[in-house]
């Protein structure tokens, strides 16, 4: 009799404790294990939720991590006596985006239109000193225009597009 009751308590418990635990159920796309000189850190791409913990020397969050980076262009050297103007009514940007050029004539100037990943969307030749670009129909995010003289790089402008 004894040992009937030890065992039913035993079974209660797990039971209660079985009913309390708690298990992820994700499709992994990638993963790995990262060892390094101040610990090991493991990862896995696809994971369906995120959990933060905060102690006194700082916070953990794991789960699906979404990286996003802006990268401006730096170290392009911009050419001397050329005076570009890039306007964008109204700054963001939702339909037209003009590009003007001042106090420089060319006729080989071009431009191309870039998404935040590096993908050429648009690109167009000009001798005009006003460029019209349509952004009606590109979607809400940032865009990179850049100006070239024959096919020698002059300026590159950050676009926002509301």
């Amino acid at each position: 009799m004894k040992h009937k009751k030890v065992k039913l308590i035993a079974l209660l418990l797990l039971c209660i404790g079985c009913g309390n635990m708690q298990a992820q159920h994700v499709i992994l796309v990638s993963g790995k294990n990262v060892t390094g000189s101040g610990g090991t850190e493991s990862y896995s791409i696809g994971q369906v939720f995120t959990s933060t913990s905060t102690g006194t020397n700082g916070s953990v969050s794991q789960g699906a991590q979404q990286p996003y980076e802006i990268s401006e262009p730096n170290g392009i050297e911009e050419t001397a006596g050329i005076s570009l103007l890039c306007s964008a009514y109204p700054n963001p940007t939702s339909d037209m985006l003009t590009l003007k050029v001042e106090n420089y004539i060319s006729s080989n100037l071009s431009y191309q239109l870039f998404d935040l990943n590096g993908n050429l969307l648009e690109k167009e030749s000009s001798s005009d000193n006003e460029i019209c670009i349509s952004m009606l129909n590109r979607a809400s995010a940032i865009y990179f225009l850049k100006v070239f003289d024959n096919q020698k790089e002059i300026k590159t402008f950050k676009i926002v597009k509301n």
